[in-house]
């Protein structure tokens, strides 16, 4: 069922652009293959005002938890994905309103990144509870399939990883055959995150909703060869 459009939606993204909190990214190209081709890297020193490393999270939601992981690492700078305008309006407003300065959030694709965000740029990548798309037709759109493993191992540094949670165990699998047929090496990889040692763990609006209906919540860690040398 598609979400119905907010009310006064472009009034509203339009405010979230005015304060610099939201970015929103268009292609006029929408092949990306060849619209990556062209590339428009966004300054990211520039928009957070520092060089700090940069966190990104791809389906960010309404943003719980990239502003919880802003105001526990006020060292690092979030840059936080979503494609949705119906979704994001509300996590750029609740970012602005609570002032968290290291917090931007873009509306983009993740099929488009790399035309906007430099190589080698990102020290971690985070993957909450993304779309699984269980139907096997639809594998090429599951955020860790390689065609997204190849666009990530352009913008991530030598010495990054990878962190997925999700609560859907086909889609798990999915995923670890993905990261280990590319070359990712998989560490701490838990079945049941919610029982298990695994400290300061951010809890997002769905692993919530998951967890109290009893559903084990899966996590894994996929690292570049080069971060574990």
């Amino acid at each position: 069922m598609r979400m119905r459009k907010k009310a006064h939606l472009e009034e509203r993204l339009e405010k979230c652009i005015e304060t610099g909190k939201l970015i929103i990214l268009n292609c006029e190209d929408r092949n990306f293959v060849t619209s990556v081709e062209k590339k428009e890297y966004l300054d990211l020193p520039a928009l957070f005002g520092n060089d700090n490393p940069i966190i990104m999270e791809i389906g960010c939601g309404k943003g719980q938890f990239a502003r919880e992981l802003a105001k526990r690492e006020p060292g690092l700078n979030i840059l936080a994905i979503e494609k949705t305008s119906n979704v994001i309006v509300e996590a750029a407003e609740k970012a602005i309103a609570e002032k968290i300065p290291n917090l931007i959030l873009l509306r983009a694709d993740a099929n488009y990144l790399e035309k906007f965000i430099p190589d080698n740029s990102i020290s971690g990548l985070y993957l909450n509870f993304s779309c699984p798309y269980p139907k096997k037709s639809y594998a090429v759109h599951r955020l860790t399939h390689r065609n997204f493993l190849k666009i990530y191992d352009k913008l991530l540094k030598p010495d990054a990883g990878i962190f997925q949670k999700t609560d859907n165990r086909e889609f798990f699998e999915f995923s670890i055959q993905e990261f280990s047929e590319y070359g990712f090496i998989l560490r701490n990889v838990s079945l049941d995150l919610h029982h298990s040692d695994f400290e300061g763990n951010i809890v997002t609006e769905y692993e919530q909703r998951f967890s109290e209906m009893g559903l084990p919540i899966y996590r894994l860690e996929a690292w570049k060869r080069q971060g574990l040398v």
